[in-house]
């Protein structure tokens, strides 16, 4: 009898929703995989929080499935999802949102240039209940001056045209209530915007600094040309929607 009761609590624990989920996509970083996991769960472990670390494999084509498979014969709490082709980071980042149970959403680069320390920073902005995103700012870049000066440009543009204020958009490490990204859709190329669409449903929204460290393993996947006009055309189209959002106020008479 008690073994019975004692397996029926261990699975509606197992059930039970975490606090957290650290949503991470994954491309060709099978050399950064392990220590990848080693700093998310230090950091994670040491938080005192329920959590699970969702790793979204966006069709790899090195070993990074075989790594991915590593880490999780071996930890807890961790989920792996693979796509059969790549499918691009707003696409992975959307799969870890849908699979998502925690009341809080973290989210990361896999190259390890964005510090899992970070995390406990971006919590405190949540827990204050002053904000419903809060996004990283990598002040101090360690990338090459041609990617910072391009980023640069970019974000002064992409404020612009869509009336921005966030001063570093294409940093990956950021904290959201879950509640606000069950509202809404994650379009291709959208995570570079997802504060100004959470805006527009009412998201409060800041940023502050974080780490950013030199890449040590494996290769960036996005340079200047690859990303310019796709991400020209996306603005234009979050520009559109932000021109296009209904709002009103009523009262029931």
């Amino acid at each position: 009898m008690s073994d019975a009761t004692g397996t029926r609590a261990a699975t509606d624990a197992e059930r039970a929703p975490p606090e957290l989920s650290v949503v991470v996509p994954v491309y060709n970083e099978a050399e950064c995989v392990g220590p990848l996991c080693d700093a998310i769960y230090a950091v994670l472990s040491a938080l005192g929080r329920s959590f699970e670390v969702l790793l979204v494999d966006d069709g790899s084509s090195d070993d990074t499935p075989a790594r991915l498979a590593r880490e999780k014969s071996r930890r807890e709490h961790l989920c792996v999802f693979r796509f059969r082709r790549n499918c691009g980071q707003s696409a992975a980042m959307s799969c870890g949102f849908d699979h998502a149970r925690g009341r809080i959403v973290v989210t990361l680069d896999a190259d390890l240039q964005n510090d899992p320390a970070d995390i406990a920073r971006l919590l405190e902005g949540i827990d204050s209940g002053e904000w419903d995103v809060v996004c990283g700012w990598r002040r101090q870049r360690q990338d090459s001056w041609l990617r910072r000066i391009s980023s640069r440009i970019a974000n002064a543009v992409r404020n612009r045209l869509s009336g921005e204020t966030i001063s570093d958009t294409g940093c990956s490490l950021k904290a959201y209530r879950t509640d606000f990204l069950r509202k809404i859709k994650v379009f291709s190329g959208m995570h570079r915007f997802l504060p100004t669409v959470l805006k527009m449903e009412g998201a409060r929204v800041t940023e502050i600094p974080v780490h950013h460290r030199p890449r040590l393993a494996g290769k960036a996947k996005y340079g200047v040309w690859n990303r310019i006009f796709r991400s020209f055309r996306d603005l234009l189209a979050v520009r559109w929607m932000k021109a296009r959002h209904i709002r009103y106020e009523s009262e029931e008479i």
